[in-house]
């Protein structure tokens, strides 16, 4: 029998018996083969019919296992991605929101791509402390303490003590709160002329309200703006408080008088915001902030508060939007400069970015917590981004030592170098690792997200001045997440922009250690003067307006006498 027609023989016996089992090619995704016209099997040649049938079947079962190793694979990608993903909405919704790292036993850090130890926070071991804080400007108030009288005589024969002179003193720093009644008495005067021009009795003018006709003064308006929008209290626990000290206020008469002082900070806002936008360098951010009031064409409650920091101002604004026109509107068309942000796309597609006047710089915090996702999230690939971050980690620390000794031009020759050197191998990094075609997705994303902002990462490199993080915003909106965590947000709309401005106000006299008591109580002073509104030298409150001599007086933390 010659080998076409013994082939025909063993591919049409093959193929009836794989129907008969139910394995036909067919119904494995395989093209069945082509069935000819049977002819007479030899039986001469019954060896080498075997033999081509156990070759065939060989193929054929090769060929199933690798379709059966392609799925796998491709179901196994899923499922990787698919628990990447899971840890990712775990930790949104059960781990830590602060980004501060743990520690494990071992004092290394933990953070799933774990770097190397960090000292412990607080004094340490071998280091001389600062000794005890010196309170030298506080008042004095002297309280004698005296032997009983009966211990003044002498226990064995009876005769009594004299006066040796002098005392032995010591101290306590001791907090006093009351509630009092501060009753003004306005004298009355009798004109002895007869002028007729003059009444028959002359009063002293009334004392300046801050709300007309209200009975609460001044000092209890600057606890409950401080209370509320720099220690980031609720307002129940403020009226609970209250209580303590025998004063009685309810929520309603706080929440009525807070709408009577928004007014008040209109123009201390506008100069603030006027000043902030003067300035050259801008750290910018936003976070979610409740206002529980119904607005026409918004569903929910849902807003959003922005922050703008500039070297010696914080502006806050609130807006129901999280669009690019809320920024675009605060900078305007005259603004330029460099902002330092994150990511999010509504910078990039501002007017004064387009046109080249706004810098975008980038932050370095977010790239680098793309490769700790990156190795907490994705089985295998921590050493990967353990690598990675301490690579970044080294160029912070380059640009930190940099930036110490900018005005040292010899120092900072060789650490610009140093800096130039480590930006140029992370970028050769990425480009080497990006060129390789069976790359991990995880790692493909990452890498090119650092690519795509790569122009933005580096400014630092040719402005020494310009940090690589966003950090300075991310703490200034720190206070306001705090409180919205505390009291949910606002009732009402007035309530969220004066809480703004609040937050912008407070911020600004912490960055120019002003006591913010102190300055609250002096503004308020001067809008009582004008009948409950804002003075027309608002301006002059601001701190860069302020003369040398009234910052010291309104300084957050007075000198100790000497």
């Amino acid at each position: 029998m010659d080998a076409v027609s013994s082939e025909l023989c063993v591919l049409s016996g093959w193929t009836a018996q794989a129907e008969v089992r139910g394995c036909a090619p067919a119904a494995v995704g395989l093209a069945r083969p082509p069935v000819r016209a049977p002819g007479r099997v030899c039986e001469e040649c019954s060896v080498k019919a075997e033999l081509f049938g156990l070759r065939q079947q060989w193929g054929y079962y090769k060929r199933l296992h690798g379709l059966a190793c392609e799925r796998a694979a491709a179901w196994k990608k899923k499922a990787e991605g698919l628990e990447a993903e899971l840890r990712q909405v775990k930790r949104s919704l059960f781990g830590a929101k602060s980004e501060r790292r743990k520690r494990s036993e071992g004092g290394r850090v933990c953070d799933g791509a774990s770097g190397p130890g960090r000292k412990p926070r607080g004094h340490q071991r071998g280091v001389r402390g600062h000794g005890r804080r010196s309170y030298g400007h506080l008042p004095v108030k002297e309280e004698w303490v005296e032997l009983a009288q009966e211990a003044r005589r002498c226990p064995h024969c009876g005769l009594a003590f004299a006066e040796a002179g002098g005392s032995e003193d010591s101290e306590q720093v001791e907090v006093e709160v009351r509630a009092y009644r501060r009753r003004y008495r306005r004298r009355k005067y009798r004109p002895r002329c007869g002028c007729a021009q003059l009444p028959a009795v002359v009063v002293a003018p009334p004392v300046p309200k801050l709300i007309p006709k209200g009975v609460y003064g001044i000092s209890v308006w600057v606890s409950v703006l401080l209370d509320k929008y720099a220690f980031l209290r609720p307002t129940q626990r403020l009226v609970e408080d209250l209580k303590t000290h025998g004063l009685e206020l309810s929520e309603g008469t706080i929440a009525d008088g807070l709408g009577r002082l928004a007014p008040v900070f209109e123009p201390l806002m506008a100069g603030l915001v006027a000043h902030t936008l003067g300035e050259r360098h801008w750290h910018v951010d936003e976070t979610r902030w409740q206002v529980f009031e119904f607005v026409e064409g918004k569903v929910g409650f849902r807003w959003w508060l922005w922050v703008v920091k500039s070297a010696s101002a914080v502006a806050f604004v609130l807006d129901p939007s999280r669009g690019a026109k809320v920024p675009e509107g605060f900078f305007g068309e005259a603004a330029s400069g460099i902002m330092s942000v994150d990511r999010y796309a509504a910078y990039k597609v501002l007017s004064g970015v387009k046109a080249g006047r706004i810098l975008l710089a980038f932050c370095w915090d977010h790239a680098r917590r793309d490769f700790v996702h990156v190795g907490r999230d994705w089985p295998g690939q921590a050493p990967w981004g353990e690598a990675w971050l301490e690579a970044i980690g080294e160029l912070f620390h380059l640009n930190g030592l940099r930036r110490a000794v900018l005005d040292d031009p010899v120092a900072f020759a060789p650490l610009d170098r140093a800096v130039r050197e480590a930006v140029a191998g992370l970028a050769a990094r990425t480009g080497a690792e990006l060129a390789h075609r069976d790359l991990h997705p995880a790692r493909r994303r990452v890498l090119e997200s650092l690519k795509n902002h790569w122009e933005g990462l580096t400014v630092f490199v040719e402005r020494p001045e310009i940090p690589m993080n966003n950090s300075e915003a991310e703490r200034q909106i720190r206070g306001p997440a705090v409180a919205r965590k505390n009291f949910y947000g606002s009732g009402a709309a007035w309530a969220g922009k004066l809480g703004a401005a609040l937050f912008s106000l407070f911020a600004t006299l912490d960055l120019w250690r002003l006591n913010p008591r102190l300055w609250l109580a002096a503004y308020l002073e001067a809008c009582a003067a004008h009948g409950g509104k804002p003075p027309p030298d608002a301006a002059s409150f601001l701190p860069w307006n302020l003369s040398e001599a009234r910052r010291r007086e309104l300084a957050a933390a007075p000198p100790p006498d000497t």
